[in-house]
């Protein structure tokens, strides 16, 4: 029984991997700023109120329990910041990014997760899977504020020679309930119209959060040595298509119509749009027919990413 700490772990992204972690007999500490109903109650789960900011609230809970692993999830969009990163943002992160790398190395902790975001590469210009070391330049605040956080992970763990580190990339995530990003593909953000462009053969690389859920136990369980410490791509195994998710709206959630686009240039220019550097859920027209995806064959080593659109709970 290995004893976890989930920073933000009381999100839509954290309370999963908290009940994860518990169904496979681990103790689980959720610090997140207020507990959720998700796993209230459960065996094993302790809550510790606890903004990203709050250093000496950090260092209590590292003074209380003997913790083995650590999963940041903190600051993570869909966890703990809602669609519009601002400079708060940034600079919240950037607090906890001072403290919570040197609080596990001093503790002595086995291993450790950040959570971060695909939004750290640089735009790509062909449709060849991106692969984890391909070059990073964010164009939105909440790439930026990713590719900070694994910079400052890197600078503080290259000293310890014990801890096994992973940073993973995750593109926008949905659950059966939770839609918003599915329809942020569908949905122009211009005057709200649901559309889609022909008949919808063209799709996005996104993530279950089942899937985040599923390789981070899996991480924890499995890798060994330092061989394993670096840099994973985790997304689902196929695009989700624009088509997909029309009728995964019609099914489960209501929706009402649907307009056919013939081209990019039909009534649809939002180019260069401000909002572009701080909603992460602004739909990039200049993206929308590239169907690029994310490499996962280093991942899938960890875990077979099973849950998709179509079997999603």
């Amino acid at each position: 029984m290995a004893t976890v700490l989930v920073t933000g772990g009381c999100g839509l992204i954290g309370s999963r991997v908290c009940s994860g972690l518990l169904k496979k007999g681990n103790i689980v500490i959720a610090a997140d700023r207020a507990d959720s109903e998700h796993n209230a109650g459960k065996e094993n789960y302790f809550f510790r109120e606890a903004a990203p900011n709050e250093q000496g609230k950090y260092g209590e809970i590292f003074d209380e329990f003997q913790i083995d692993y650590v999963v940041h999830l903190a600051c993570t969009v869909d966890n703990d910041l809602g669609p519009v990163v601002e400079q708060a943002q940034l600079d919240l992160s950037a607090a906890c990014d001072r403290f919570i790398y040197k609080f596990a190395m001093n503790k002595e902790v086995k291993k450790f997760i950040l959570c971060s975001s695909t939004q750290v590469y640089k735009q790509p210009e062909n449709r060849e899977p991106v692969r984890e070391d391909e070059a990073c330049k964010p164009s939105t605040n909440y790439g930026k504020l990713k590719l900070a956080e694994e910079n400052a992970f890197a600078a503080d763990v290259r000293k310890t020679k014990t801890m096994i580190c992973c940073v993973i990339r995750v593109p926008m995530v949905y659950t059966l309930d939770f839609t918003d990003n599915l329809m942020s593909r569908i949905t122009d953000p211009k005057d709200k119209t649901v559309f889609v462009f022909r008949t919808g053969e063209y799709g996005y690389h996104m993530c279950c959060v089942h899937n985040i859920s599923d390789f981070i136990i899996g991480f924890l369980r499995q890798a060994d040595g330092l061989n394993y410490t670096g840099v994973y791509n985790v997304a689902d195994n196929s695009l989700v298509m624009a088509s997909e998710i029309i009728t995964f709206m019609k099914e489960h959630h209501r929706l009402g119509p649907v307009l056919q686009k013939t081209s990019l240039s039909a009534g649809f220019r939002l180019f260069g749009n401000p909002e572009q550097k701080s909603n992460y859920r602004f739909l990039d027209v200049k993206t929308i027919d590239k169907n690029f995806m994310y490499d996962t064959t280093k991942a899938s080593r960890i875990c077979p990413f099973r849950w998709n659109i179509n079997n999603t709970k």
